[in-house]
């Protein structure tokens, strides 16, 4: 079950932060969307930390009752800022983000203070999912400033999918026999109550370097993607302005009807037309002196 809870808690970030980055187009729909996929995933996560919270009261369960009571506010945060976009859009989005810049913190301190046990491999999985919470925490902080770029917005996007990978890789790696590593053993005293304990130092340390390993092999696939989205991102977007552009010329039937135009008002006069124009003038005017005068 809990290789289960991990894929689908890893699904649900990816979708999110897909959502999120693609918010950079300031689409209304796409807004709605984002917010209605959230309160949705928001909604079944805390709904389930009810659930664990009374199944763990009862079975007296040491370590998964204070873990989903963490669990509890964090989600319940990034609902009610689900739906006060999704009811109250008219609300300062700098408050609505100062909710979920909360909620990024508290997740960020789940993780960090989640030792329950420190000779545990987990520990370190642990460790490198702060990297990509701490992105969403530095991301939601800028919005929160003057800064009107949508650069916040896509660098909290990108975080929301890695952590979703990584959550994939954690339920692989803990409770997948095929990819635990060699010389580890998984230790499960209840379904939050675990441990992957190894039998050596020599084990213990390479344990460690696997999850780091992959750690960086996660944020390889992450370079390849974004580059790739961006160049097909760039290239729509030149297609289109080339279309834009192309609307801006008129058609070329109607510049050769003004050109025809132009050349048939079109006269050529040289100098000699001038200068006959001129005597003849000078010769009417003589020969109005004459007539006029007494000697005719």
């Amino acid at each position: 079950m809990s290789l289960i809870s991990f894929a689908l808690t890893g699904a649900g970030f990816i979708l999110i932060g897909s959502l999120q980055s693609l918010l950079t187009s300031q689409s209304n729909k796409l807004n709605k969307l984002f917010h209605i996929t959230l309160s949705i995933f928001t909604s079944l996560i805390t709904l389930s930390s009810i659930v664990s919270i009374l199944i763990s009261h009862t079975s007296n369960d040491a370590v998964a009752l204070p873990l989903h009571l963490q669990t509890l506010p964090i989600s319940s945060l990034f609902l009610i800022h689900s739906l006060l976009s999704l009811f109250l859009p008219f609300l300062p989005s700098p408050f609505l983000n100062l909710i979920i810049a909360f909620g990024f913190a508290e997740e960020f301190l789940l993780f960090y203070l989640q030792r329950k046990d420190p000779t545990g491999i987990e520990n370190r999985y642990y460790d490198l999912l702060l990297v990509p919470i701490a992105v969403c925490v530095f991301s939601t902080l800028l919005q929160l400033g003057s800064y009107q770029s949508n650069v916040p917005k896509l660098g909290r996007g990108i975080g929301l999918i890695l952590q979703g990978t990584w959550f994939v890789q954690m339920g692989f790696s803990l409770f997948s026999s095929n990819f635990v590593a060699e010389g580890c053993n998984l230790h499960l005293v209840s379904k939050e109550n675990f441990s992957l304990r190894c039998k050596g130092h020599p084990e213990y340390h390479r344990a460690r370097a696997i999850a780091t390993l992959q750690f960086n092999c996660h944020l390889a696939l992450m370079v390849v993607v974004l580059v790739g989205f961006y160049s097909f991102t760039c290239g729509k977007v030149e297609d289109l302005g080339r279309k834009t552009e192309g609307l801006k010329y008129t058609p070329l039937g109607a510049e050769m009807h003004s050109l025809e135009s132009s050349v048939e008002n079109f006269t050529l006069e040289s100098d000699d037309d001038e200068e006959e124009e001129e005597k003849v003038k000078d010769g009417d005017a003589g020969s109005e002196k004459v007539i006029n005068g007494v000697k005719c």
